[in-house]
Formats: C-alpha cells, structure tokens, sequence
C-alpha cells in the first residue's frame, strides 16, 4: 500500500467526525437559543400588567344573590353610594323591573365602571372594574337578574289586581242581588195584597149581585102590585063620553 492509499482514508475519517461535529455544535446552539428565548417569554408574561383580561368572561357568579339580602356596609357599595351623594359618576345605562334595577355608572376622571344590582333605592351587589367589557357583561346579567327576581313581584301585583277586580265584581253582583231580592220580596208581598183584594171585591161583586136580583125581584113584585092597584081604581069608572 502506498502512502497516498494511506493518507486519503485518513482524511476521509477526519472529514467525517468534522461534520458530527459541526452538527452536534449547531444542535448546541439551537438548544441554548430556545432556552434563552423561553426565559425571555416567561420573563415577559410575569411582568404582564395584573388587570389585563382575557377577551371573554366566565358567567358573573349571582347564586348569592336573592330578594331581601341585607346589602354590604362597605367597600365598593360604600364607595359608589358615596359617588352618587356627591353627583361625580355619569349613568350611562339603567334597567327596571318591578322593584329592582340595574345600573351602569362610569366615573370619567378615573375610567372605572361601577355596576349595581338594587332592589327600591337600596344597593345590595355592586362590581368596580377598569375594563368595559367587562362591565357590559356584568350589567347584562344583572339586568337578566332583576327579569327574574322582578318575575315573581310582577305576578304577585297583576293577581292582587286581578283579586281587586273580583271583588268589586262581587260587591256589585251581590249589591244588584240584594236589590232584586228586595223587588222580588216587593212584588210578592204586593201579589198577596192585589189576591187578597181581588178576593175581596169577588166577595163584594157576589154580594151586590145578589142584592141586585132581590132589588129586581121587589122592583118586579111592586109593579105588579101598582099595576094590579091601578086596575082596581079604573074598575068602577064609566068611560068617557
């Protein structure tokens, strides 16, 4: 074997382990700059800015709420009855049903939203955000919310006016009931007394009938009795000449 046949496999083989490692280097560094872009990403979402939201909010939780909860003493009900008292917040929205209410304030000089849920004038749920989006969303289910909690109030007041209704109904219907009663108790007792004198003038009619035929009877006897005297007193009289 000459000295070329030797050096050629030689540098084949060192050629060969250059490359393996060029390309475990460049795996190497590829690793070490997706670390450092990692770090980088993880550093950048810790100091991410606390209030920032997601576009889309979970349901506002209402179970707690029901008609009648004693309202909070303090800290966002507190603060926002404040801010009305002194007329510094803006209603931008506002929903009624029956007794209860939701409203949606804004308070310009900071940027913040002040939801409420009340029932009359009293406040009893309030949410303070920065965010209008989620304001809109929290006023929108607090506005479904005084739907159904205003829901029964509703029917409670169209059935008291229904009642109402049925009672003057009655009161009318029994007052013209009386008043008929009355007319039939009239009528029945004038019945009687109309009987009682058609009886009597029967009675009466029946005795001037019979008075009449025995005024007839000696009206009849008399002139006969005239008739027969009148012929006595012309019996013995000559006829004239």
């Amino acid at each position: 074997m000459t000295h070329r046949q030797i050096v050629q496999p030689f540098r084949h083989d060192a050629t060969m382990k250059h490359a393996r490692f060029l390309r475990f280097a460049t795996f190497a560094v590829a690793l070490s700059v997706f670390g450092a872009l990692a770090s980088v990403t993880s550093a950048f979402a810790d100091t991410k800015p606390a209030d920032t939201k997601p576009a889309q909010y979970s349901a506002e939780d209402l179970s707690d709420v029901r008609p009648g909860s004693a309202p909070a003493t303090s800290g966002n009900v507190t603060e926002l009855q404040d801010l009305v008292k002194a007329g510094s917040l803006t209603e931008l929205r506002t929903t009624r049903n029956g007794s209860y209410g939701a409203r949606l304030y804004f308070l310009a000089r900071e940027m913040v939203y002040y939801v409420a849920l009340s029932q009359e004038t009293q406040l009893w749920r309030v949410v303070k955000t920065q965010d209008e989006m989620r304001a809109e969303s929290v006023y929108a289910q607090f506005a479904r919310k005084s739907f159904d909690l205003a829901d029964g109030e509703i029917r409670r007041t169209r059935l008291q006016a229904q009642t109402a209704l049925l009672d003057r109904v009655i009161a009318v219907s029994a007052n013209r009931a009386n008043r008929l009663s009355a007319d039939l108790a009239l009528a029945q007792q004038q019945d009687a007394q109309v009987s009682e004198r058609q009886q009597k003038l029967q009675a009466e009619s029946t005795a001037l009938a019979s008075d009449k035929a025995e005024a007839e009877r000696k009206l009849r006897a008399l002139q006969q009795q005239v008739d027969q005297l009148q012929r006595q007193s012309e019996a013995g009289l000559l006829p004239a000449r």
